[in-house]
């Protein structure tokens, strides 16, 4: 009796489960009743089937998203610390370029206070000899320098290259004592002779914006202007300053270094002679009508197109020096190179010294 009772309600449940996915299936619209019918009996078994191996392929994946969390994190992390040192490297670099700015703008404000205090001296002893007159005060009061963001900027960037060359400098005298290879000297004389090419490059742009401040080299201190030639220092010269110190040159390199000097003195000769022709050019054109009459447009626009060459003195100046340094690279060793540009910074270094000190001494009134 009770197996008949057990009988029935199974079969009453099989029913009303049968009966559940008919109506399902058939309000679909889309299947019948044979496709429920036939999926009922392996319908709950391939379910349980599913649930579990869809159990079973999560748990992996899970684990491997929990697992990736850390490297993922990791990596934000690093991404994220990278960008703060950019940031602070950025912003350690403006603060070196403000802070060398200023340094440029108070020498400037030095020069002009020195430009002042001159005319004033000048002034006072005009007026002791009786020379003063209105329009010799408007003529001296007037200054010829003018500002100029081109030349502004040069004076940062040479401020900069300056900077760079005691670094240099330290560099090599460091890397000397210490007796490294050839090879570590060799990268550091390249190093070094890259930055006087950036030196080169640098005067050939600002020499586009003012030729005649190129020339007299007015961002360069009063000892290193007394010797200058052409925007720069004569080749020649800095050979008979720094060949002296370099040790152990063999008769060959010392044969190859006098025929540099004298091919450089022959071609520092050839400039010189083109820029007095110019001198005398420019000079017969503004006199040409005898300085009794108005100047013309014309010999204005002549003279104009004479200066125009100025430039292009300057230009082969400094070709002539890199042309120089390039020949003396390739003459001496690494070590012997080293000595040379260690020997030619310390000189420059020494000029600049001076000149600070001749302008710091003590002036005695007359």
């Amino acid at each position: 009796m009770e197996m008949d009772e057990v009988l029935q309600s199974i079969s009453a449940t099989c029913n009303l489960k049968d009966m559940s996915e008919t109506v399902e299936f058939t309000t679909s619209g889309t299947m019948g009743l044979y496709e429920p019918l036939h999926q009922i009996g392996t319908l709950p078994d391939q379910s349980l089937v599913i649930d579990v191996e869809a159990q079973l392929d999560d748990k992996p994946v899970h684990v491997a998203r929990q697992s990736a969390i850390p490297s993922e994190s990791r990596h934000e992390g690093s991404g994220l610390a990278e960008k703060v040192q950019r940031r602070l490297e950025q912003n350690r670099e403006a603060a070196r370029r403000s802070r060398l700015k200023k340094k440029v703008y108070l020498r400037q404000l030095e020069s002009s206070r020195l430009k002042l205090a001159q005319l004033e001296r000048d002034l006072d002893r005009a007026k002791m000899q009786g020379l003063y007159t209105d329009s010799a005060v408007t003529s001296n009061l007037t200054f010829t320098g003018n500002v100029n963001a081109g030349m502004t900027a040069f004076e940062l960037e040479y401020a900069l290259w300056l900077e760079e060359q005691n670094r240099q400098r330290s560099l090599l005298r460091d890397a000397l004592q210490a007796n490294i290879s050839d090879v570590e000297l060799q990268v550091l004389v390249v190093g070094g002779l890259n930055h006087y090419y950036n030196l080169f490059h640098m005067k050939e742009k600002v020499a586009k914006v003012d030729v005649f401040y190129a020339m007299f080299g007015a961002w360069r201190t009063s000892v290193e202007q007394f010797f200058l030639w052409m925007g720069g220092f004569r080749p020649s010269e800095l050979l008979k300053v720094v060949v002296p110190l370099l040790d152990s040159l063999t008769d060959q390199q010392t044969a190859d270094i006098n025929k540099l000097r004298h091919s450089s003195q022959q071609a520092e000769d050839a400039l010189s002679q083109g820029l007095d022709k110019l001198h005398q050019t420019i000079s017969q054109i503004v006199s040409a009508d005898g300085l009794y009459s108005e100047v013309s447009s014309y010999q204005i626009a002549s003279a104009m197109e004479k200066l125009e060459a100025l430039e292009g003195f300057i230009n082969q100046a400094d070709h002539l020096r890199e042309h120089a340094v390039q020949l003396m690279s390739r003459i001496l060793n690494p070590r012997q190179a080293a000595r040379g540009l260690l020997a030619l910074g310390e000189y420059l270094n020494r000029l600049r010294a001076l000149s600070s000190l001749w302008a710091a001494r003590p002036h005695h009134p007359t």
